[in-house]
């Protein structure tokens, strides 16, 4: 399939990593940000295939994980009132809130549905004109296109009992919280492609240079992921720190004009608060005047709900980058899928639902050891 299988090429991949191994001559830690780079480090082994000098940090960006323990409970409250048709993506469903989730308020009786598009809600409104119809709007960049369409769309059609729940978040900003941060041991970043497509790359060239770190846009087969490692350890090696491409079949430096007014029309930036990071300024987006009506928030008056993180969950210091997943105590025991603590084991972009999943059950071995039943081959 082209633009899959010619980028899982053993290979290749095998090239590449002689590569780097020629490059490097010190450690080095770079941070991918994005979930699906994550899952795809993990599936491969790549993190175990690099030479030892090359240390992979998990980010926080999986969206999902990052939404906030109150912003969960706001679409619990929500999805639980008569008259209400709850929809989202599916991986929303299980992350834990404080007390329950939404597929335990669904099997109380409340109106939840998987839509796998929030035009496909839009719909439901549309069908559905004595019932209020909710979208739980979350994502980075790469979704906020086609919520604000569903919230334009609703506009243009009459529709006044569509609504979204909104907690969308901006990488830039979370990359400059994590420079910030003390203890920050990011020399690196390979940024998430898909979110470049969107929004291009304008915002990274004073984030590289304040920093002073590489920032790589890179897709996520196996071989993207190597080709923006090369790049990065190139950059690093010879004192450099600039942004660059390694994904030019589907970024560009202007991203995409269309989606970017869209967004600009629909939603303004504010302030946001990480699951597990904190408040980041800047940091997300909300619905702008002209749009607050559609506000489910303050349409269900859910504000003012406060809420505590499970104390041994440690998913915080894992989407900062402090610590691998193996590392929390509950890792795989009081914690695994089945009963997910925090929103990185339940998520299919969570960092600890890769390891898990992958078979990564026990703290990290030194690279160049790993067991073979522990590894999946490139390709």
């Amino acid at each position: 399939m082209k633009y899959i299988e010619e980028f899982n090429d053993p290979e290749r991949a095998g090239r590449l990593l002689d590569e780097i191994r020629a490059k490097v001559t010190r450690p080095w830690a770079l941070m991918e940000v994005c979930g699906g780079q994550t899952h795809s480090i993990i599936r491969h082994g790549i993190d175990q295939l690099l030479p030892e000098e090359v240390e992979l940090i998990h980010g926080p960006g999986c969206p999902v994980c990052v939404t906030p323990l109150e912003v969960i409970d706001k679409a619990l409250e929500i999805a639980a009132r008569p008259g209400v048709v709850f929809c989202s993506f599916g991986d929303m469903l299980r992350v834990p809130g404080t007390d329950r989730d939404l597929f335990r308020v669904k099997g109380e009786g409340g109106d939840v549905r998987v839509v796998y598009s929030p035009l496909d809600a839009l719909d439901i409104a549309r069908r559905n004109p004595d019932r209020q119809v909710v979208f739980f709007a979350i994502g980075f960049e790469t979704t906020a296109p086609a919520n604000a369409m569903a919230v334009h769309q609703a506009r243009r059609l009459g529709l006044d009992n569509f609504s979204l729940l909104v907690s969308h978040v901006r990488v830039p900003p979370a990359i400059e919280a994590i420079m910030a941060a003390p203890g920050c041991r990011v020399q690196g970043f390979l940024a998430a492609g898909h979110v470049c497509s969107v929004m291009g790359t304008a915002e990274y060239p004073d984030l590289a240079e304040k920093h002073r770190v590489p920032v790589v846009v890179t897709g996520f087969e196996p071989l993207d992921i190597l080709e923006g490692v090369r790049r990065a350890v190139h950059q690093l090696e010879r004192g450099e720190h600039r942004v660059e491409n390694a994904y030019p079949r589907a970024v560009r430096e202007q991203g995409n004009p269309a989606a970017l007014r869209m967004i600009e029309e629909v939603f303004e930036v504010a302030d946001r608060n990480w699951r597990g990071i904190g408040r980041i300024p800047a940091s997300g987006w909300r619905l702008s005047d002209a749009f607050r009506a559609y506000d489910a928030e303050h349409r269900f008056d859910v504000s003012g709900i406060r809420t505590e993180e499970p104390a041994v969950c440690r998913a915080g210091e894992v989407l900062q980058g402090l610590i691998k997943p193996t590392e929390c105590e509950a890792f795989g025991t009081a914690c695994t899928p089945r009963t997910p603590l925090g929103a990185t084991m339940v998520s299919s972009e969570g960092a600890c639902a890769a390891y898990y999943l992958y078979r990564r059950m026990n703290a990290p071995a030194p690279r160049g050891s790993v067991p073979q039943e522990e590894m999946n081959p490139v390709g």
